[in-house]
């Protein structure tokens, strides 16, 4: 505990309850996925980056959207993983947590914002392909990109702050597995009401921001692929925006119970298990969720093994 005037410049995160064994079996699971999603979206990368028929605006949106599952699960999954494998709590500065904290954030409002491209992107590709190369041309695409980026970095700059202005006085223990805002919220000694309330807003602004268009976007595709006189015909169109359409209600399912809610000090456990269906299961699902049935990106993935194999036989 501190004391009442005081405020931590360094947190402790309580991370998982349970016994030793328990926390051995998290850690080989946590670290399985952990794997699995870099492995997987790395490949991703390389595949789009290297083979010429995966040039389209589909799969350069893919890419980033892979690059950001990269970065927000390793905000997030090594402190835990050194967490459940060193006996105690693990200690945090406080600078550490702010940046842990902004990071996390960040990269989640640009998943967001291009998750809500990508929606328009198959919208346009279904809804009016004559005019597909010009409206979603390469220019279009980079800067829909770098929008995505900068507004989500620039708006999560004042939440952040806004919460580490506070003074932590009650304790400096938080209880979950990395600087969780909820539960810093939850340590200080000012009211959070009304900061809770402007974080309530922008939660909702960025999430329906970008669900919005997604839901008017895949509202038009339906009724445009009801309207394809034969089934193959309809599979095939419903087939390149089904990836996408899975990963949507996976990915704003989840952020929605977990940062859509006026009353941000949550309980911890419920906390706890929708930041780990945001930071370790939703990443590790992306490269199985895009590639397994999308017979383009396997045939180029077969492709370049093919390639790779010759080079390491010559």
């Amino acid at each position: 505990m501190l004391g009442n005037q005081s405020s931590a410049t360094e947190f402790y995160l309580l991370g998982f309850p349970g016994s030793k064994e328990l926390h051995h079996l998290l850690f080989a699971t946590f670290f399985f996925f952990y794997s699995v999603t870099l492995m997987g979206n790395m490949v991703i990368i390389l595949i789009v980056c290297a083979d010429k028929r995966l040039q389209s605006p589909m799969y350069f949106f893919l890419g980033h959207l892979s690059a950001l599952e990269i970065l927000v699960t390793s905000v997030i999954v090594p402190v835990m993983l050194r967490g459940l494998l060193l006996p105690g709590m693990q200690t945090i500065s406080l600078a550490a947590c702010v940046t842990q904290l902004f990071l996390y954030l960040s990269l989640g409002t640009t998943e967001f914002a291009l998750l809500g491209a990508m929606a328009v992107d198959r919208y346009v590709a279904v809804c009016n392909p004559l005019r597909y190369n010009v409206i979603m041309n390469s220019h279009t695409c980079i800067w829909v990109v770098i929008v995505s980026w900068v507004f989500g970095f620039l708006f999560e700059i004042w939440p952040v702050y806004a919460t580490f202005q506070l003074t932590f006085c009650k304790s400096n223990v938080v209880n979950n597995f990395f600087c969780d805002r909820g539960q810093l919220l939850k340590l200080s000694c000012n009211n959070t009401l009304f900061i809770e309330f402007i974080l309530f807003l922008m939660a909702v602004f960025v999430l329906f921001g970008s669900l919005i268009p997604t839901i008017i976007s895949y509202t038009c595709i339906i009724s445009t692929i009801l309207k394809i006189p034969s089934a193959s015909g309809r599979r095939k169109a419903f087939s390149t925006c089904a990836s996408h359409f899975t990963f949507v209600v996976i990915g704003y399912g989840t952020c929605l119970f977990l940062y859509v809610k006026p009353k941000q000090t949550q309980a911890a456990d419920y906390n706890r298990v929708a930041s780990l269906l945001v930071s370790v299961v939703t990443p590790f699902l992306n490269p199985l969720i895009f590639t397994l049935r999308n017979d383009k990106f396997m045939e180029a993935f077969r492709d370049v093994v093919k390639r790779c194999c010759q080079l390491l036989r010559d």
